[in-house]
């Protein structure tokens, strides 16, 4: 689905209400990144709306997929020297 940006390069406007203590919030996160409002609330309403979709991303596949993939998930990996070091190096917090 194509929006209209991606069309034509162009952008929609989207205005909100905002109080002025938020508006003060967001202009001084804003100015620590060296961004302007606009670019600033748009970062962060993308990265938003990834994380929400991120969650719900379904994938459709056959019967005969799906049990190849479970049967994978299921079968236990062969025993190989990268593995081994792998498991028996500590972890970077119980270190």
């Amino acid at each position: 689905m194509a929006t209209r940006m991606q069309e034509k390069g162009r952008r929609d406007t989207l205005h909100l209400g905002i109080s002025p203590e938020l508006r003060g919030l967001i202009d001084r996160a804003a100015e620590l990144q060296a961004k302007n409002r606009t670019d600033f609330v748009l970062k962060a309403a993308r990265h938003a709306a990834e994380d929400a979709l991120m969650g719900q991303t379904r994938f459709a596949v056959s019967p005969k997929a799906d049990a190849e993939f479970l049967a994978r998930l299921d079968r236990p990996p062969r025993p190989n020297s990268r593995l081994r070091r792998t498991v028996e190096t500590a972890a970077p917090w119980e270190r």
